[in-house]
């Protein structure tokens, strides 16, 4: 930890939808940047009764829920309203596949079941604009894909990165909001855990776990270096933010 980050400690709450999809190697990068990590499971808690205000940058995870399922899961309801606060105060998030998708709901865009699931390591590619974004230290990097929801593109934001299958991949709204489609957090751990519960999904896309088990040894720790970069440099970019509105 740097000294700058020892001084000066900021709250990172982070919404999880699943113990097998959590933080993974996103935590070590914001305790490096001086976050206290707040990691809050939204199932089992009455997110409408959090400050949605209250922490310095809320990081939203990935579930197998649809965004769009607010009557089933209600506690996706009271996200949402956290989220539009955070937007209308332009307070920073960070979203991961369903909490991408959560993001692009917040943001009036409609959230859809895809007609294929996208699942294993796959490229995306930034465009312009990701270029010149943290979403750019995944360019040529494999990262792991696994949902089968997507969303429409929401107004007022930039579009970072596509794939093949799902032109969506990435979107920012100015420094302080970076939603990902793909899962940056993957870790070994996450990988084992993510092949136990869902393995018996694979042979509909072509794949075995043994393979993706190569894949991740191949993968595995590019991945993890340009996550790493990713969130270091949005995590960058708010802090230089809140530097200059002070």
């Amino acid at each position: 930890m740097t000294d700058a980050a020892a001084s000066f400690r900021r709250t990172a709450l982070v919404l999880r939808h699943d113990s097998t999809i959590g933080l993974g190697n996103l935590g070590p990068t914001l305790e490096a940047r001086g976050y206290d990590v707040v990691t809050v499971d939204a199932p089992a808690t009455d997110v409408a009764a959090i400050d949605p205000l209250a922490a310095d940058l809320v990081v939203v995870l990935g579930g197998e829920e649809g965004a769009y399922e607010t009557d089933q899961y209600p506690y996706l309801a009271d996200e949402l309203r956290l989220l539009q606060a955070r937007i209308e105060a332009e307070a920073p998030i960070f979203g991961v596949c369903l909490g991408a998708q959560l993001l692009a709901a917040a943001l009036g865009a409609r959230v859809y079941a895809g007609e294929r699931k996208e699942v294993g390591w796959l490229e995306v590619a930034p465009t312009a604009a990701g270029a010149a974004s943290p979403v750019r230290h995944f360019a040529g990097v494999p990262t792991v894909q696994w949902h089968g929801d997507t969303f429409d593109l929401p107004e007022g934001v930039e579009r970072l990165a596509g794939s093949p299958q799902y032109e969506n991949q990435a979107f920012r709204r100015d420094e302080w909001l970076l939603a990902v489609q793909f899962h940056p957090e993957v870790t070994a751990g996450i990988h084992e855990d993510w092949l136990t519960a869902w393995g018996d999904e694979l042979p509909a896309y072509g794949l075995t776990t043994e393979r993706l088990r190569e894949e991740r040894a191949s993968y595995g720790a590019p991945a993890e270096a340009a996550s790493a970069a990713l969130l270091g440099e949005y995590l960058d970019g708010i802090a230089a933010r809140a530097r200059t509105a002070a």
